[in-house]
């Protein structure tokens, strides 16, 4: 049986949302533009789930998803989709990790059928886990191993985080990977790949109806299990110190800067934290109007580029991230110009123009983002996925609506206090040996 009935969607709430009596979410997101549908499954587990001498787990796993079952051979996932004409992927972040295809309306049962097969199918033997277990060292060896800047952002991760497993890489440090087995593998798929601990999300030219009687049909059938894992993740002690790291290489190109700061996400958030850090994060990093740029690139010119954002989609934190390039080497001038921008919001705060620029932003990007199908099945994915709802889905362009000018001040006197950070620098193996100054930045001290 199915509890509760779906709902018909309403001009307020586009997305009509049931369970399974096995405790699979299922999130419907009518849109019959095109004979299209994007299906989702979202797992409630990430990088951050797995043991700390595992990491890459859940990575690890993601790949060898599209290994063999009792019904698929290895490798034949991904044909089968191609050949109806779909395309399909996968990905893992901190928290969740998620499965996605994009067919022809007709061919939704059977994606069904073969992901639910994959749920609780998975073979494994050990020569597909060792082919895999090296397609991912290659992987890392491309992306970060000789990527100055890949390692570089691993390592502010690392250092920004005292206790908590985001300072672990999502892909998974080189010599974790390498120790990764098949029972390795396979303990962490019975831990946690299980409907009850998933989301499936369809967007597309269906109705709540049509998917009601396909996921029952096909995910409906697994069992439920019990023993799913919950998250017990270590969480942060108070940040009292600002920290600050170097990287040489001679692959690096010009020097760079980049800052994360440690800040809540919208799970974690105070009602309304969340939007005003993103608003104040438009108007201080997000380019051309940003005041980075003005400042830094147009005005100092001591930056060939600069930027910033809001990171809020974590389940137990979030990020303010800013970078900068240099290309005359003079780090030491454009983190002060960094903080002195900084310290202005701080202390004055933004002016109604930029408010009232940065919503509209906001609001454009909700309104594109919604006339794109994939799009529209990532934001409900990993918002519920993270345990968020809907009603917060829908409702975010009201809440940012709804912010201040004194609320983005408030953020940015709690939030960009130094003591929060890690700034990483990032120099040429060319560049000059001498020390980086110490000087503490100006936004340093108690908010």
């Amino acid at each position: 049986m199915l509890a509760p009935t779906p709902t018909t969607p309403t001009p307020e709430r586009r997305a009509v949302q049931f369970q399974l009596s096995n405790g699979m979410d299922v999130v419907v997101i009518p849109d019959h533009r095109a004979p299209v549908v994007t299906h989702m499954v979202w797992y409630r587990v990430g990088a951050a789930d797995g043991p700390s001498h595992r990491s890459g787990l859940a990575h690890f796993l993601e790949h060898l998803m599209f290994k063999s079952t009792e019904k698929i051979a290895d490798g034949a996932f991904p044909k089968i989709v191609m050949r109806l004409g779909g395309q399909l992927n996968a990905f893992t972040s901190q928290d969740v990790t998620a499965y996605f295809e994009r067919v022809a309306k007709q061919h939704l049962g059977t994606m069904m059928e073969m992901e639910a097969d994959r749920m609780t199918g998975l073979r494994l033997t050990d020569a597909e886990v060792a082919t895999e277990r090296q397609v991912i060292i290659e992987e890392r060896a491309s992306r970060y191993d000789s990527s100055p800047a890949g390692r570089l952002q691993e390592q502010m991760a690392a250092t920004l985080h005292l206790a908590h497993p985001y300072r672990l890489p999502v892909i998974g440090w080189a010599h974790d990977i390498a120790a990764l087995t098949r029972d390795d593998a396979l303990a962490f798929y019975n831990r946690y790949y299980a409907p009850n601990n998933a989301i499936l999300v369809v967007a597309g030219d269906v109705t709540a109806d049509e998917v009601q009687r396909l996921a029952e049909a096909t995910y409906g059938s697994i069992p439920a299990n019990l023993d799913v894992a919950t998250r017990a993740r270590p969480q942060e002690p108070p940040h009292e110190a600002a920290r600050r790291i170097t990287l040489k290489d001679p692959l690096a190109g010009h020097a760079s800067l980049q800052r994360l700061y440690f800040v809540p996400s919208y799970v974690t958030a105070e009602p309304g934290v969340a939007e005003a850090l993103e608003l104040l994060m438009s108007i201080v990093g997000d380019g051309a109007t940003g005041r980075l740029v003005r400042k830094l690139v147009l005005e100092d010119k001591v930056a060939s580029s600069v930027g910033g954002g809001y990171w809020g989609s974590g389940f137990d934190s979030g990020l303010i991230t800013l970078q900068a390039v240099a290309p005359h080497g003079d780090l030491d001038s454009v983190e002060h110009g960094i903080d002195r921008v900084l310290e202005d919001v701080r202390r004055n705060g933004v002016t109604d123009m930029e408010l009232a620029r940065a919503k509209k932003a906001a609001r454009v990007r909700y309104i594109f983002e919604s006339d794109e199908q994939d799009k529209l099945a990532n934001r409900y994915g990993r918002a519920l996925s993270v345990g968020l709802s809907i009603e917060r889905v829908e409702r975010w362009p009201d809440a940012i609506a709804a912010v201040t000018a004194a609320d983005i001040q408030a953020a940015a006197e709690t939030y960009l206090d130094a003591r929060r950070s890690v700034t990483g620098w990032l120099l040429p193996e060319r560049a000059s040996a001498t020390p980086i100054p110490m000087h503490a930045p100006v936004n340093a001290g108690t908010p």
